[in-house]
C-alpha cells in the first residue's frame, strides 16, 4: 500500500489492523455469503479454474439460525455431530483446565484452540485413520479424534518421566507414532514442505494415504509456504494444504501477510484447486476435507483451502492479545462459536439438549482432573521426576555412533 506526500514522492505504510485497543470492532454484520451460493464440484474431475469462485468466495454449510443447507451438507448421521460436538467441548475444556494449570505454575507454556476447535476436529474426522496428520500448534484436537489417551498428552505436557517424546519437545508440541501425528514444528511452516514429501513418498509407494498439513496466515509469508505449493502443483501428490486465517499471527493481523485478495486465492495461481471454507462451521470443514480427500484417492493431487476463521483466545500462555486488540474482539466475529454453532444445530434437529449439554460438559471436565493426577504420578513440573540425563542417547539413531557412546559411557549411563 503506498501513497504520496507533498513532493510527490511515493511514501510506503505498513498494513494495520482493523481495530485496536479502545476501538469498538465491527467485522460489518452477518456474512452476505449463504450456503447454497457455492455449488459442489464432483471431485474426480474438477479442475483448478473450476474452484476460482470457491476461492473468492465462502463455503457454508450451517445458516446463521443453525439450518443445514446447500450442495456442500455432507448429510451427516446426527451420532457423528454428536462425537464432533463431544471431541470439540473435550478440546475446549482441556485447554481451559490445562491453561489454568499453567497458571499456577503446574505447566511450563501452553497453546489454546480457543475459538478454532472445528478445524482440526472436523477435517480429521473426514479423513481415513491412516492418513498423515501434519499439525501446526493448534491441531491437538486431531489426536481426541484418533482416540490418543488425555494421560499420555499431558504426561508429554509435563515432561515427566512418561512423556512419549522423552522431553525432547517444547509443551504442546505433541507426536504420537500410533495415530500418524507427526511432531509439531516450533520453525513454524516447515510441516508444509515435509507434508508435501510424505504425500510424494505415498504415492510412490502405491499407497492410499493422504496428508493433510495447517500453518497460519501469518507463516504464509513465509518462504515454506510457496515451496510446498509449487511441489504440490509440480508432482500432484495426495496432500492436503490448510492455511489457517485467524485474522492473527502472534500480534500481527493478517493484513500484513494476505499479499493479494484473499489466502484461498493464491492457490489458484500454483494450479491447485482452492477453496475458502467457514472455519467455525463443523459440517462445511467436514465436507471440504472428505472432497478434497475423494480428489487424492482419484489420483488427481493437492487440493488448497483457507479456513476461514478468529483466534479467540491468546496466541499462547506467554501472550497478552489485550495489547494488540480490542478485549470483545473475538464476540464480534460474523462465525460466531464453533462449538456453540454445531450445539444448536444439533438442537434444532431433536437430537440435543442443554440438560445433555450440561451433563457432558461435567462428564468430560472430571475426566480432565482425572487425567491431569494420573499424569502427575509419574512426575511434575515441580519435582519430578524426569526423564535421567541417558535419554538424550536414546530413540535418536538405529545404532549409536562410537563418539556419541563414548559420551555415554563419560556419563556413566
Amino acid at each position: 500500500m503506498s501513497d504520496k506526500d507533498k513532493s510527490g514522492m511515493e511514501t510506503y505504510v505498513v498494513p494495520d489492523a482493523p481495530f485496536r485497543p479502545g476501538d469498538t470492532a465491527d467485522f460489518g454484520g452477518k456474512w452476505e455469503e449463504k450456503p447454497g451460493d457455492l455449488n459442489r464440484p464432483d471431485p474426480a474431475t474438477c479442475k483448478t479454474e473450476d474452484t476460482v469462485e470457491h476461492a473468492n468466495g465462502l463455503i457454508r454449510v450451517l445458516n446463521d439460525d443453525g439450518t443445514a443447507s446447500g450442495e456442500w451438507n455432507p448429510q451427516l448421521d446426527a451420532n457423528v455431530l454428536i462425537k464432533g460436538l463431544e471431541m470439540m467441548m473435550r478440546l475446549r475444556i482441556f485447554d481451559d483446565r490445562m491453561i489454568k494449570m499453567q497458571r499456577t505454575g503446574k505447566l511450563s507454556f501452553y497453546m489454546r484452540s480457543f475459538g478454532e476447535e472445528a478445524v482440526a476436529i472436523a477435517q480429521t474426522m473426514a479423513l481415513d485413520d491412516h492418513d498423515w496428520i501434519f499439525p501446526s500448534y493448534r491441531q491437538p484436537g486431531a489426536q481426541f479424534v484418533r482416540g490418543r489417551d488425555m494421560v499420555s498428552m499431558i504426561c508429554h505436557c509435563i515432561g515427566n518421566t512418561e512423556d512419549n517424546i522423552k522431553g525432547r519437545q517444547m509443551p504442546v508440541h505433541y507426536s504420537w507414532k500410533e495415530g500418524h501425528f507427526i511432531s509439531i514444528s516450533s520453525p513454524v511452516g516447515t510441516q508444509f514442505s515435509q507434508a508435501v514429501g510424505v504425500a510424494m513418498a505415498s504415492a510412490y509407494k502405491g499407497e492410499d494415504q493422504a496428508t493433510i498439513t495447517w500453518l497460519g496466515d501469518g507463516t504464509s509469508a513465509q518462504g515454506d509456504f510457496h515451496y510446498g505449493l509449487n511441489f504440490a502443483s509440480v508432482f500432484k501428490p495426495p496432500v492436503i494444504l490448510n492455511v489457517v486465517n485467524n485474522q492473527w499471527a502472534i500480534s500481527t493481523h493478517k493484513n500484513i501477510a494476505t499479499g493479494g485478495k484473499n489466502f484461498a486465492a493464491r492457490g489458484l495461481s500454483y494450479d491447485i484447486p482452492s477453496l475458502r471454507v467457514d472455519g467455525n462451521d463443523f459440517l462445511a470443514l467436514y465436507s471440504v476435507t472428505k472432497w478434497a480427500r475423494e480428489r487424492a484417492r482419484a489420483g488427481l493431487g493437492a487440493t488448497y483451502i483457507e479456513v476461514y476463521t478468529y483466534r479467540a483466545g491468546a496466541h499462547s500462555s506467554s501472550d497478552d492479545p489485550s495489547r494488540y486488540r480490542p478485549g470483545d474482539e473475538f464476540k464480534c466475529w460474523p462465525g460466531g462459536d464453533p462449538v456453540e454453532r454445531l450445539k444448536e444445530h444439533l438442537i434444532k434437529i431433536g437430537a440435543w439438549s442443554d440438560e445433555k449439554d450440561q451433563e457432558l460438559t461435567e462428564q468430560i471436565d472430571s475426566e480432565v482432573m482425572a487425567a491431569y493426577k494420573k499424569a502427575c504420578e509419574y512426575g511434575d513440573l515441580a519435582s519430578g521426576p524426569f526423564p535421567p540425563a541417558s535419554t538424550i542417547f536414546t530413540e535418536v539413531y538405529e545404532e549409536v555412533p562410537w563418539h556419541l557412546q563414548e559420551q555415554r559411557e563419560e556419563l556413566g549411563k
